[in-house]
This record gives structure tokens, C-alpha cells and sequence, in this order.
């Protein structure tokens, strides 16, 4: 008898309207703290949904009166009823959606780096499944040559697990890669930054060492860059960075990736400028000769004034991304198809390239943007290949077929994509393009120059190494693009070639 009450109850008229009106409140509730959607179609969900309550009302009223008369129970009522749980039901998930597309726009804010230390042994050596506690008292190697502090913490807390040990010191990590090789060291504590120093003699390294244990310490990156006061009005520049490194995004590493994005709201233009990785460039820190892959190593406010001086301009974000984060989204997104101007085979996982369109899951898109030896202009047709793999990547995300895997994506970005540019500023350039719905120019173009060997690189003084010499009349040009669009005045393809690399 109660348990009859109970289903009257959950299915009366009253109740079912009841939890339609409540979810459509939290609903609007959640796409009003987004701030994304404009007044105008905010105002038409609120006006759908009054009318669906309205017209849910109605319906039920009627359906109240036939009941009365008929004394039985309307298939009208029925219907109504099924629908308005419907309605519920999607509110209720939709409200999900939007909270969740609110929460990731919070979190892949940040303004720290990681710093990461390795205790790292040979593979193939007689301690290649120790723990740190089997190294304890084993013969240890350790380099200061590019700094101290950092190390000697991770030391630190090395030494609370295996008490304190004897270390031998060296003067570069080249040296350090080939006492472990050499057998000279079991183990050596070095930072993750530093990995092509040790694969100078080793270019297998990675691959035939493995890391015991790893220490990561945070620090809050330094500010150096200058928000404008309305991203929707004012023209910005936004530095992205791609580290060579897989696990956590904020781990400071070498900056294989460099593009700067300069956008002008108003004219709807956006000017994409790649530098290469191997661009000789003079060190904000110090004034010394390096090329800017190098910059990484040093933080990313390093890399940005660095290229602040290179190019004379104002960076005003930043936002960056690895190895990890770059397949984990395509997979997410199913795959892209993207255009390769060449054919050729990737060093880095044998993949068959093909000139024209290709299908790439995560792992094939990576080892493509990564290749250069490949080609003859090297690093030019490298930075030509990921504003490819950028364009089929934006192409699939906004397809409709992509709010089938809405909470895939997010979960795929977050933790592999960081930006300081706050939510609130994302938010209004959603909300800015959502209000006009405007077509966007893009231009593309290129740093680029003579290649040439040396061995006078900060970083690796005394190592001879690849470093391409920009032509300074192109760098003269970009920089007067840059200038154009920040200044609200259009460019033309005409203005961009010879600097977009395009046959």
C-alpha cells in the first residue's frame, strides 16, 4: 500500500514539472558561470526553456481535465510526462558537460615548472632492476656544470632513503654519460633538462638507461609576460612551446616547439610565426650565443625574453605542451588527417609518409612533426609540418562529430596543456566568437637561414653541433608583420611571401 503511495507520488504531474523546473534552473545556472555564451542566445535558452515548462503546464492542465472527466488516465498525460523526464535527463547531462568545460578552463591555468632530477643506471649494467635501496654505497656520479641548487636538494632526498653517499664529481654532463658507460660510475643523478648533453657520445641513451627514481621539485615561473586589458579588443601575442619530454607538461625541458601567434581581434586576423628549434639566438640571461631549443633548459621565462629580444616585441601569454600531451589529444579527438607537402620515412617510428593527405593517430603525428633529418631544409619543412598537424587538429576539433567525445577530449587535454592566459580570458574570446561568429585569416610564416656547425653554443661550449644562422632581412620582415598586426592594419598573402615556405 505505501509502496503504491511512493510511485503515485514520483509519478505525479506536480513532481515530474517540479524536477523539470529545477534542472533547467541548475543548467542555466552552470552556462551562466562559464561567461562564454552571449546575452542574446543566453536570453533564447532561458526563453526555450520557459516555454517548455509553459507548454509541459499546459499540457498536464489539459490532460488534468479529460482525466476528471473520463476518470482514467490520458495517454496525453502520459506522453507529457515521458517527455518532461526527458528533458530532465538531458538537462541534467548537459549541466554536466558545461561544468566540466568550466572546470578544465580553471585547471590548465598555471604559472609553475617542475624541476626534475633522475638517479639513472646503464640497462644493460648489473644493477638494471635495483631499487634505490640496492644502490645504496654504489659508486655515484654527479655533474655541476649548469647548476647546484636543484641537485643538491634531490640529493637530499635521496639521502633520507639510502643514508649519505660518496660522489664522484665531474665538470660536464657529456663527461658524466661517459663515466656511467665507461663503468667508472654505477649511477648518476642528473636533471632531466640536460638530456642532449648526455647524448652527445650516447644517442641511444634513452633507450639504454633506465630511471630508478626521480625527484620533481615546483617553482613558480618568473613573470615576463603582460596581459593586455581585453583580449577581445586588443591585440596579443601568445608564445607556445612543445618540450621534448613525455609525463608532466610544467617539467622544464629543452623547447623543441616555438611558435608565436599574434592576434588581432578587431581585424580577425592571426599571424603564426615559426621559429626553429635550432635558431641561433643570444641568451637573454647572459648575452651568449646558443640556439633556442637550448633556452628551454633554463626555464621558460628564459625563452620568452629570449625571443622577446630576437623579434623586438611583448609576449603576453604562453602556453605549452610535450610529447605526451600531443598524442593524447589526437587520440582523444580519433585521429587526424593531415596534408604532408613530401614523402619520406620518420626516423622516430619507421612511419611511411605519404605526399598529400594522411590518416595519423597520436603516436604517427608525433614522430611526423618531429622529423627533420628527412629533409634537406631540415627544421624549415619541420615547422612547415606542425602548422599542418596544428591546422587538421583545430579542423577536427571543431567538427560536429566531436561532442561525442566531449569528456574524452577535455580529460585527454587537461594535464598535458597549460597556459597562464586566465579562464576568464578564454572565456571572453569563446564568448567573442560565439557573438559574431567571425571567419578567421590565418598566415603562416617562418623563421629561417644557413645552417652551419660549431662549437661555441653556451649550452654545449665545446661540443660541435647543428645551429642555423637566420637571415636577419627575413627576421626584419616578421617582425614588421608582427608590428602590422598588433597595429590593427591587414596583411595580405602578398605581405607574407617568401616567408611562408609555400611552392
Amino acid at each position: 500500500m505505501k509502496q503504491n503511495k511512493f510511485m503515485k507520488f514520483m509519478t505525479s504531474r506536480a513532481l515530474i514539472l517540479a524536477l523539470q523546473i529545477i534542472a533547467s534552473g541548475v543548467f542555466l545556472y552552470f552556462v551562466y558561470l562559464t561567461k562564454m555564451l552571449p546575452v542574446k542566445y543566453f536570453a533564447t535558452v532561458i526563453a526555450v526553456l520557459v516555454v517548455l515548462v509553459g507548454l509541459f503546464w499546459g499540457i498536464i492542465q489539459s490532460a488534468k481535465k479529460k482525466e476528471a472527466e473520463n476518470n482514467k488516465t490520458s495517454k496525453r498525460s502520459i506522453i507529457s510526462k515521458v517527455l518532461s523526464l526527458l528533458v530532465s535527463i538531458v538537462l541534467v547531462i548537459g549541466s554536466t558537460f558545461v561544468a566540466r568545460g568550466n572546470s578544465f578552463l580553471d585547471n590548465v591555468q598555471t604559472t609553475t615548472q617542475k624541476y626534475v632530477i633522475n638517479v639513472l643506471v646503464l640497462k644493460s649494467g648489473p644493477y638494471k632492476s635495483a631499487t634505490l635501496e640496492d644502490l645504496k654505497g654504489k659508486k655515484f656520479g654527479r655533474s655541476y656544470e649548469k647548476e647546484k641548487s636543484t641537485l643538491n636538494k634531490a640529493l637530499a632526498k635521496m639521502e633520507d632513503t639510502i643514508d649519505t653517499q660518496e660522489y664522484t664529481n665531474y665538470d660536464t654532463y657529456i663527461q658524466l654519460a661517459d663515466a656511467l658507460y665507461n663503468g667508472d660510475v654505477d649511477v648518476i643523478v642528473v636533471g632531466e633538462q640536460y638530456k642532449e648533453m648526455l647524448q652527445v657520445n650516447h644517442p641511444g641513451f634513452d633507450d639504454e638507461t633506465r630511471i630508478v627514481k626521480s625527484y620533481e621539485f615546483e617553482k613558480k615561473a618568473k613573470a615576463v609576460t603582460t596581459a593586455v586589458t581585453d583580449v577581445t579588443e586588443k591585440p596579443f601575442t601568445i608564445y607556445i612551446t612543445g618540450i621534448d619530454t613525455y609525463g608532466s607538461v610544467s617539467t622544464v625541458s629543452r623547447s623543441d616547439v616555438n611558435l608565436l601567434v599574434t592576434v588581432n581581434p578587431k581585424t580577425k586576423q592571426i599571424l603564426m610565426t615559426s621559429i626553429p628549434r635550432d635558431c641561433q639566438i643570444t641568451l637573454h640571461k647572459n648575452g651568449k650565443m646558443d640556439k633556442l631549443t637550448h633556452t628551454g633548459i633554463y626555464g621558460v621565462e628564459e625563452t620568452i625574453s629570449t625571443i622577446e629580444d630576437f623579434l623586438d616585441l611583448n609576449v603576453n601569454y604562453y602556453a605549452r605542451t610535450n610529447f605526451g600531451g600531443i598524442t593524447n589529444i589526437i587520440d582523444a579527438l580519433g585521429g587526424v588527417v593531415v596534408d604532408s607537402q613530401y614523402d619520406f620515412v620518420t626516423l622516430h617510428g619507421n612511419y611511411q609518409i605519404v605526399k598529400g593527405k594522411n590518416e595519423m593517430d597520436g603516436n604517427k603525428a608525433l614522430c611526423f612533426v618531429r622529423e627533420r633529418h628527412a629533409f634537406a631544409a631540415g627544421d624549415f619543412v619541420r615547422g612547415q609540418n606542425q602548422q599542418a598537424l596544428l591546422k587538421a587538429m583545430l579542423e577536427k576539433a571543431m567538427s560536429p562529430k566531436i561532442i561525442t567525445n566531449y569528456q574524452n577530449i577535455l580529460s585527454a587535454i587537461e594535464g598535458c596543456f597549460e597556459t597562464n592566459m586566465s579562464s576568464s580570458e578564454i572565456k571572453s574570446l569563446i564568448n567573442m566568437q560565439l557573438d559574431d561568429n567571425a571567419e578567421w585569416e590565418l598566415f603562416n610564416v617562418q623563421v629561417s637561414g644557413d645552417g652551419y656547425t660549431t662549437d661555441e653554443t653556451y649550452s654545449m661550449k665545446g661540443t660541435s653541433i647543428y645551429v642555423m644562422k637566420p637571415y636577419q632581412s627575413q627576421v626584419k620582415k616578421i617582425r614588421k608583420l608582427i608590428d602590422q598586426v598588433e597595429a590593427g592594419e591587414k596583411i595580405t598573402k602578398k605581405d607574407t611571401k617568401g616567408l611562408d615556405g609555400e611552392q
